[in-house]
Parts: structure tokens; sequence; C-alpha cells
């Protein structure tokens, strides 16, 4: 795979709103967490805007690391690049060099498949052209799309494409998937779309957009174990961040800000029993939710980015350590 001179693809979602959010935390100086680096352009943003900062950036994608590097070059002196998953926060902090003593400033986490992860075909991302059913964000890890589709039982694939992708015919299609792997087992795209096309009924087709899309996010969601991840790091990205810190998080898909919407408000909320009449000491709420409701992308983002129209950020601020 070729990675010199990538085209000019990548557009980072929301960035100026992301910057109005965590610029104030940044402004003296510190410590960003770009826990879902990609290809670099909201940390190349920061770290031109901000030259006091440090960042530390992760991504468990070996190649959007290498791009990285490349593109933040003229930082090197300030970053840290970590191969590893966003719920691998506190190693990565260790790696740099921080102890779990140290405070971080800001952490960024825009989650969901990435602009290179989607334009390169052998990927296997996209239902739109053929390519090798993989979808592996780590090309280190394991389990593939194929291995999901040729290996598990109707009962554990039909809960993959219910839970993961709202598929209404997780069932029908689970049937079809054990009776087409019998033939010969599944290796491409085309060969699972077209099996999608068949499975689902045609008034849907016509109606629910791509008959794809739903069981190409759950099987994505699987293989990388994004929902699972997710849970894990979000309460270890909280936990980093000191007393004035923010964290913005942008989702793709219901099921990630939903998570994210149920911790943020969790821990913005009071410890203190609620049949109390007045807020104990160190019992208040550990964090300060700064958005709205989830904030979308406007529609001149969209029509310059399509691949913002899906995009969800949500953000807090701790204002106080925990009890």
């Amino acid at each position: 795979m070729n990675h010199a001179n990538p085209p000019p693809r990548h557009v980072p979602v929301l960035l100026r709103r992301a910057d109005e959010i965590l610029g104030p935390a940044l402004a003296s100086g510190g410590v960003l967490v770009d826990a879902t680096l990609g290809l670099g352009g909201h940390a190349e943003h920061f770290l031109r805007t901000y030259p006091s900062i440090r960042l530390i950036g992760l991504d468990r994608d070996t190649a959007a690391l290498e791009l990285a590097g490349e593109r933040l070059r003229p930082f090197e002196d300030r970053i840290t690049l970590v191969h590893t998953r966003y719920d691998g926060i506190a190693d990565a902090l260790a790696t740099a060099g921080l102890s779990p003593t140290d405070s971080v400033r800001a952490i960024l986490m825009d989650l969901g498949v990435s602009s290179m992860q989607l334009d390169e075909a052998e990927r296997g991302f996209a239902y739109s052209v053929d390519a090798p059913l993989d979808m592996r964000m780590d090309p280190t890890a394991e389990l593939t799309a194929a291995d999901v589709l040729n290996t598990y039982s109707h009962g554990e694939l039909a809960r993959v494409l219910k839970t993961y992708g709202e598929e209404r015919f997780a069932g029908r299609i689970a049937s079809k998937v054990l009776e087409r792997r019998q033939q010969r087992p599944f290796s491409t795209s085309a060969e699972l779309v077209e099996l999608l096309y068949d499975a689902i009924p045609a008034a849907t087709r016509r109606t629910g957009g791509h008959p794809a899309k739903r069981t190409f996010q759950a099987l994505r969601v699987e293989v990388n174990r994004e929902l699972e991840s997710l849970e894990a790091a979000l309460p270890a990205a909280l936990d980093a961040l000191e007393v004035g810190g923010r964290i913005v998080v942008m989702s793709y898909q219901s099921l990630e800000d939903k998570v994210v919407k149920q911790m943020f408000a969790q821990r913005s909320a009071s410890r203190t029993p609620m049949d109390l009449p007045v807020e104990l000491p160190g019992m208040g709420p550990e964090f300060t939710v700064l958005t709205r409701g989830a904030e979308k992308a406007s529609a001149q983002e969209i029509e310059d980015n399509p691949r913002a129209a899906p995009v969800r950020m949500r953000a807090v601020e701790r204002i106080q350590e925990a009890g």
C-alpha cells in the first residue's frame, strides 16, 4: 500500500467548533490527547494554533499513524504517537512519560471510520465497491468481517446485526448468510451486498436507504469492538482530565452517541443522595455540560464535507475532582 503523498482527502469535522470548546482549556498550554488521531487534521490545527501544548495522539491503525506522523513532523518535539485503541488512554499517557497524577487539559475523540479507511477500497469498509470483507481498523487484529459471517452462529450473527446495526431483518439476513456459506465462504463485499438485496424486502429497499448500510455498520462495530472500546475509554478519559479540562466527543451513529450521552449525564449529576436538602461537600457534579444536546454540522459544512452529515458532538468540562 503506497502512502507517499496522500491526496488531500482529509477534512477535519467540526474543526472550528472543536476549537471553540477546547481552546479555552489549551490557551495556557498543557496536554491535548487526540484519542482518534486518524490523518492528523485536528491535531495539526491545535498544534499550530496553541504553540505551547503537547499532543499525545492515539490510533489503532498503523497506516494512519505513519501518515499522521509525516503530517505532524514539524511538531515532532511536541508530540507522542501511540499505537492503541482509544480505550488505551491510561497506557498511552504512561508511554508518553505522564504519571497517573499528571493532568490533561483537553481530549478529542472523533469516532467512526476515518477518511483513509473509507477511501482505501481494499480495507472493505465501503459497500459501494467490491473488496475483501476485512473492516479491521487495526490491520494487526485477527477478527475480520469475513470471519464473523463465516463462523458466527445464527443467534450470534442476528444479535450483532440487530444490536449494532439496528437491522429489522436481522434474523432473516442471518438465515440467508448461513444458507449461503454452506455453499462457499464469504470473501468479498459484493457477495454480501448481493445477499442483502435478496434478503431485504423490495419495499424496504426502496425507502430505507441502501440495504447494506446497517449490516456493514454492524459488522464494523463487531470487528473493531467499537462500543466496548468506547464504554471503557470514556471513564478513563474523564478521569485523566484536570479541573478546567475539557473533552469533545464526536459520534457518527446513534449507538455511540447514546453511550456518550449517558456517561456525560452520569458524571455531570450530583452525587448527593436525592432525599437530602443540601449538597454534601465534595459530592457535587464532577463535570458540567458544554453543549446543548448533541450539536450537528451546519448545512454549509455538510455541503463542504458530506461525511460530516451524521456527526453528533457532545462536550463537558471538569469542575471538581472526584470525591
